[in-house]
């Protein structure tokens, strides 16, 4: 039986020690399209965090998983959850792949692995996402994986000298069944 955690194209897996240079490359590589301004972080603030998730426990079912590629076992990104409301049935996702890897499908199946392991394990009814307005390519990653747009928070979030609106989408677990089923791994 193949693994719930691979898709063709990636295998999720725990974020390890050893992963703290990939992750402040894709960091910094952030740096220059239009997402937040962070303070500089030093290396070992990375190692720090990287060791940190390692050995985090899955707190309120909210955790980090390491991208890599199924052909080479290179590390393209993350995925995880983030935020839960148990009693009510959400969580947040988020999802990052280093520059140099995108629009080649990663995302895209890794959430779907996400998605089908949080509706289908941990029982959760709903999935939701928030994505800057401008954000072109995360809303129509999105769309495709078949989240519906719940609403708009204008002017949310402040970035880049000036605010931006913020695009709230969901995607319930029928839904997502629907387009992707439970039961596959």
């Amino acid at each position: 039986m193949a693994s719930s955690w691979t898709g063709k194209r990636v295998r999720l897996r725990a974020v390890e020690p050893d992963d703290w240079t990939a992750f402040k490359r894709f960091s910094d590589d952030d740096g220059g399209r239009g997402s937040r301004l962070d303070l500089p972080r030093s290396a070992e603030s990375y190692r720090a965090w990287a060791k940190e998730q390692a050995v985090a426990e899955c707190d309120d079912d909210c955790f980090r998983l390491a991208v890599e590629t199924t052909a080479t076992g290179e590390l393209v990104g993350a995925v995880g959850s983030h935020r839960t409301g148990r009693r009510s049935g959400w969580f947040e996702f988020d999802v990052t792949i280093g520059t140099d890897h995108r629009r080649k499908g990663y995302a895209a199946e890794a959430m779907v692995l996400l998605l089908r392991f949080m509706f289908a394990e941990r029982r959760y009814h709903k999935c939701l996402g928030a994505v800057l307005a401008h954000n072109e390519a995360s809303l129509a990653l999105t769309r495709r994986l078949g989240f519906t747009e719940e609403g708009r928070l204008r002017e949310h979030v402040f970035l880049a000298g000036r605010h931006h609106d913020l695009v709230m989408m969901g995607m319930l677990a029928d839904e997502f069944d629907q387009r992707h089923t439970m039961s596959e791994p």
